[in-house]
């Protein structure tokens, strides 16, 4: 009965975010809650629920506080050099933007914390995403699709499960699946092309240049002053839009009118709702609304240098991990506003600013508790684990470790990290050592499947990607999910063919 009732309960949770029938915090609350009365937990459901809030309390003021702050680095303008180096370099073709997004989310992602990732590939690019008109799904998807395959590195959370519950050293796990890695890699650029050429073809080549803006700003009132956001996206706003957007509505042009026949917030390519299932404002798309408006007054020019030594700092210390990543982050936050905003009314004025943010990826969090609290205290995730473990027959003896692999992607996408690695993968593996298979072997075929986990919504890094992008996370199950397969089972493939993951 927990078996049945665990697999229904997250069938019925997906088909409730992916049609839009709740919101992923309500279906994260009253989906779990009613399955949970069904398996007879009763009034001990309370217990089970902040028993893993408790252990979910430091994810969230990590996230709550890395938002503070990177939303604070975005307000005083550190990154505005970067997005406009970024355009410099990929011009005005969103094909180039695209792969650029799956470049930079690779290059950050080796630091192995896809909290980090998300958040600099966020500050850096939905800016250039919402002042073209792109979808912000797509930035998601490259996002959490190209982190999801560099989450085997040694020191990333995975490998370091694995290697440790089989008592193996995470070296003798990775280096052998380093051309996996790579074909890995090279399909998530593949993807983020593709998906760049049908923003291509959907947008065109958007006009961005200073004959543009001379000819189509207006008077500073109304929208604003500044760069402007190119004939494309005047022409979507009906011919009337601002220099520089100072609101995701109108970087969206989503106050009417068409451009070639397309409604510029992304109707019939992915839907309206893609942009957080709402008009394209929200807490995401408001961190970086102001984004590159040089006459916004947050601006902090002179202290750009003591910004960027303050988030190289950050960011040393969260890699070296001598100190709790939220404590990193609190401090960072503490010492940024102080000397960016030293009067008590600013300092207020810029917490309150960033509150939508906050409240929308902090709140997905806690929720994801009670369907955590609820697997777990029910006694269902291990009830899953061992029944499925319980069908595999015995002639499938010498294929457990390509069985495993399969494995690794629906499992760790329905259950933590911890549940699968020292839960399930030992008693595999046990299993796998009467018909020679290594536990090396078995390690390598277990980490295959982190593309697909990444995605999923027990992962606290990916509710901060699409609160951030302000996407639905529906939205971006439907086109991160089967591209993620792809590429696991791409990664599996190539393992079994370089015999670093025995088949048979």
């Amino acid at each position: 009965m927990l078996v049945i009732l665990g697999y229904a309960m997250v069938v019925v949770f997906m088909v409730m975010i992916m049609t839009k029938r709740m919101s992923p915090m309500l279906a994260l609350i009253i989906v779990p809650t009613v399955f949970g009365l069904f398996a007879g937990a009763g009034l001990g459901l309370g217990d089970m629920v902040m028993k893993a809030i408790g252990t979910l309390a430091p994810t969230a003021a990590l996230l709550m506080f890395a938002i503070m702050y990177f939303g604070l680095m975005i307000d005083v303008g550190l990154f505005d050099p970067l997005v406009r180096f970024i355009l410099r370099v990929t011009g005005n073709d969103p094909a180039k933007i695209v792969l650029g997004t799956a470049l930079l989310a690779g290059a950050v992602s080796l630091d192995g914390d896809g909290s980090t990732t998300f958040i600099v590939v966020t500050a850096a690019m939905l800016p250039i995403y919402l002042k073209l008109g792109m979808s912000p799904v797509v930035l998601t998807c490259v996002a959490g699709l190209t982190n999801g395959t560099l989450n085997i590195v040694p020191w990333g959370g995975p490998t370091a499960r694995a290697a440790a519950a089989l008592k193996i050293d995470p070296t003798d796990v990775f280096v052998p699946l380093v051309p996996s890695l790579i074909v890995g890699l090279l399909l998530c650029f593949g993807f983020a092309w593709t998906m760049g050429l049908a923003e291509r073809k959907r947008l065109g080549l958007i006009e961005f240049t200073s004959a543009t803006r001379a000819s189509r700003a207006p008077s500073r009132q109304g929208a604003g002053a500044g760069v402007g956001v190119g004939s494309r996206m005047l022409a979507a706003a009906g011919g009337t839009g601002g220099g520089m957007f100072t609101s995701p509505t109108v970087a969206l042009g989503l106050r009417g009118g068409k451009a070639d026949g397309r409604r510029a917030d992304g109707e019939g390519v992915d839907g309206a709702d893609d942009v957080g299932g709402a008009s394209g404002s929200g807490s995401g798309a408001t961190m970086a609304s102001t984004m590159l408006d040089p006459d916004r007054p947050t601006l902090r020019p002179k202290r750009i240098w003591f910004n960027l030594v303050l988030t190289v700092a950050v960011m040393v210390v969260l890699v070296l991990g001598v100190l709790p990543l939220a404590y990193v982050f609190m401090v960072g936050t503490a010492v940024a506003l102080l000397v960016n905003f030293p009067q008590l009314k600013q300092q207020s004025a810029q917490i309150v600013a960033h509150a939508p943010s906050i409240v929308g990826v902090v709140s997905m969090v806690f929720a994801a508790g009670v369907l955590i609290g609820v697997l777990d205290g029910t006694g269902m995730v291990a009830a899953m684990a061992d029944w499925l473990v319980a069908v595999i027959p015995d002639s499938m003896g010498p294929y457990l470790a390509a069985i495993t692999g399969v494995l690794s992607m629906p499992l760790t996408f329905f259950m933590s990290n911890d549940a699968f690695y020292f839960g399930i993968l030992p008693v595999l593996a046990e299993s796998a050592s009467a018909f020679g298979i290594t536990p090396a072997e078995m390690a390598r075929a277990s980490v295959v499947g982190q593309p697909v986990h990444m995605q999923s919504p027990l992962v606290p890094a990916i509710l901060l990607l699409v609160s951030l992008a302000n996407v639905n996370l529906g939205d971006h199950h439907k086109k991160v999910l089967w591209r993620a397969a792809v590429v696991a089972a791409a990664m599996l493939v190539v393992g079994i063919v370089v015999r670093v993951i025995p088949f048979g």
